[in-house]
């Protein structure tokens, strides 16, 4: 039977990275990635772990490292927060660009000025076109099984791409709550040892990252966004495989209660399991209401939401970040993008709120759906979103 622990989920993000077998940890230490980074060194210090861990002097230089190892076909892991994240944003870029697989915990918090500790998701924003998998995950069970679903997924040869796993800052990151630990066997099963078929190498010389001028630059471009579109395959696979190991299913969009809903909650991560709880006690008052919760960042699912949103009247579309002078929040955004083809297409209600960790509870997201219904009464508006719980709007 696999172990089932009570443990602070950063720790068992990196007792996640051990079973992983990692071959390098290259990290800085920024709140609130922190506890990750320290217990893996804890881990390599005794013996546990068999990997190099290297204490760099910025972020910039950890996501170099993490580049270098990948690139000679050994198995890399970092992790970070916000301006960290912002440091690293050159060679975030370049990982992907060179197709070099690696799993990176972005502990999700706000991008300063003003200086903020706490979580929301400006820093996930910052970087969703930078070319890499992104997943979101809500608990610390999600946290621990993604981590070996990255590297699963990233490098498969169909894929090699990185992998980024967001979680939020503090709300997951600092909480213990109890994870099931996967058997060795069954990692062994789940994840291949890791052969780069393009790894850096003196008897095999080859050009990695070398100038592309305008006569190609283009065509490695879409080539590139070709492979993150085309990984989604290999994405479903994995989560299959995963099922069949332990026992536990995900998908691109994580549906509640939505066959019959006529309203729909939209969230992206762990907004999503208090907004479940308002939606159970919502439907005890006679209301028709469900949620999505949207797992698969990058490449979008399109096709599922699609789907899924399909016969809803109305949805409502939960932000933690601000698109400056954009109309909505990223996430809604992109949804209209999705859905502004289809017939019957449903209105559109758009909250930002949550920044920094400002508390949303149960009863400000009914609030949030008694004001989407208002919103629906008075008809089409130029503006559709509006900051919830801001003082002087």
């Amino acid at each position: 039977m696999a172990k089932r622990i009570g443990l602070e989920v950063s720790l068992s993000a990196a007792e996640a990275v051990k079973m992983a077998n990692v071959d390098c940890v290259a990290a800085y230490p920024i709140t609130p990635q922190t506890h990750i980074v320290e217990h893996l060194s804890e881990l390599v210090n005794n013996g546990e772990l068999d990997a190099e861990f290297i204490p760099v002097e910025s972020e910039h230089s950890a996501m170099s490292v993490c580049t270098g190892v990948a690139a000679v076909g050994a198995r890399a892991f970092t992790c970070t927060s916000s301006q960290g994240l912002a440091l690293m944003n050159e060679i975030v870029h370049i990982a992907a660009s060179m197709r070099l697989p690696m799993v990176m915990i972005l502990a999700n918090r706000s991008m300063s000025a003003p200086i903020s500790i706490w979580n929301d998701h400006t820093d996930v924003m910052s970087i969703r076109d930078c070319g890499w998998i992104q997943v979101f995950a809500n608990n610390g069970q999600e946290v621990f099984d993604h981590v070996l679903f990255g590297y699963r997924v990233g490098e498969s040869p169909q894929v090699m791409l990185p992998v980024m796993v967001h979680i939020d800052g503090f709300i997951l990151t600092h909480v213990i709550e109890p994870v099931e630990f996967w058997e060795e066997e069954q990692v062994k099963e789940y994840l291949p040892d890791f052969e780069f078929p393009y790894a850096l190498h003196p008897d095999r010389p080859v050009t990695m990252g070398g100038l592309g001028g305008p006569g190609i630059f283009s065509e490695v471009k879409v080539s590139q966004d070709e492979a993150l579109i085309h990984s989604k395959g290999e994405i479903l696979s994995a989560w299959k495989e995963m099922e069949n190991i332990v026992g536990r299913s995900y998908h691109p969009i994580e549906p509640y209660r939505v066959e019959d809903a006529e309203t729909i909650f939209i969230t992206q991560g762990s907004f999503g399991e208090t907004v479940s709880l308002v939606v159970d006690e919502l439907r005890d008052e006679g209301q028709s209401v469900g949620l999505i919760m949207n797992r698969l960042w990058r490449p979008f699912p399109f096709e599922e939401f699609r789907e899924a949103t399909r016969g809803a009247k109305n949805l409502i579309v939960i932000d933690r970040a601000i698109s400056y002078g954009g109309q909505g929040g990223p996430l809604a955004i992109e949804l209209r993008s999705v859905l502004y083809k289809e017939k019957n297409q449903p209105t559109f209600a758009n909250f930002i709120c949550g920044l920094a960790s400002r508390d949303v509870t149960i009863a400000d997201f009914k609030n949030i759906y008694r004001r989407a219904m208002e919103k629906v009464k008075e008809g089409p508006r130029e503006e559709d979103f509006e900051y919830y719980g801001v003082r002087g709007k």
